[in-house]
């Protein structure tokens, strides 16, 4: 056989080829996403995906924000002296 020949070229691409589809048929069968040539997954649900996450993280960074006020709002109450001592006053009047 001629190493260098075209028919070892041809046979070498033919042999990765199936070993990629083989690959890509054991992958699927298995629940997992098809690659490329380059082992990256094609998912399409990937942006929808993404977007989904953008928003819920958008919405859980303001929630934090409000409770980050809230809490500073009950800090403050709790821990204003001047103004606990001119409520207990006002309340012996």
């Amino acid at each position: 056989m001629n190493w260098g020949g075209p028919g070892f070229v041809i046979a070498i691409i033919a042999i990765s080829t199936f070993g990629w589809i083989v690959n890509n048929l054991i992958r699927a069968r298995h629940g997992y996403a098809p690659t490329d040539d380059w082992g990256n997954t094609a998912d399409p649900d990937a942006e929808r995906k993404l977007r989904l996450l953008t928003t819920d993280n958008e919405k859980l960074a303001g929630q934090v924000t409000r409770l980050e006020e809230r809490i500073a709002v009950l800090e403050r109450i709790a821990t204003d002296p001047a103004a606990r001592v001119a409520r207990d006053i006002d309340a012996l009047r």
